[in-house]
């Protein structure tokens, strides 16, 4: 038997893997807020602070951000970040 997960339980967890890449963003006068969690499990960032005008957002999303919440909360499917920088 299958067990429901709500949003606010996945948005729990989520920010409990966020947690832990929360200080290298704060290191460097950033952060990360989670805007929703949308019906076919996407979760949707917003970079903040430094953060949002970083060349090296997209890593940091890609490598960082994303990788944690896939893995901490195998309900996720996608991440999705709204305002990551061009490294151009």
């Amino acid at each position: 038997m299958e067990t429901v997960v709500n949003n606010d339980q996945l948005i729990t967890k989520i920010e409990r893997a966020l947690d832990g890449m929360r200080p290298y963003l704060a290191a460097d006068g950033g952060n990360v807020k989670v805007l929703e969690v949308t019906d076919d499990k996407t979760v949707r960032l917003e970079l903040i602070g430094a953060c949002g005008s970083c060349p090296m957002s997209a890593m940091t999303f890609k490598g960082g951000l994303e990788e944690a919440i896939l893995k901490a909360v195998p309900e996720i499917t996608k991440v999705e970040a709204i305002n990551i920088t061009p490294a151009f």
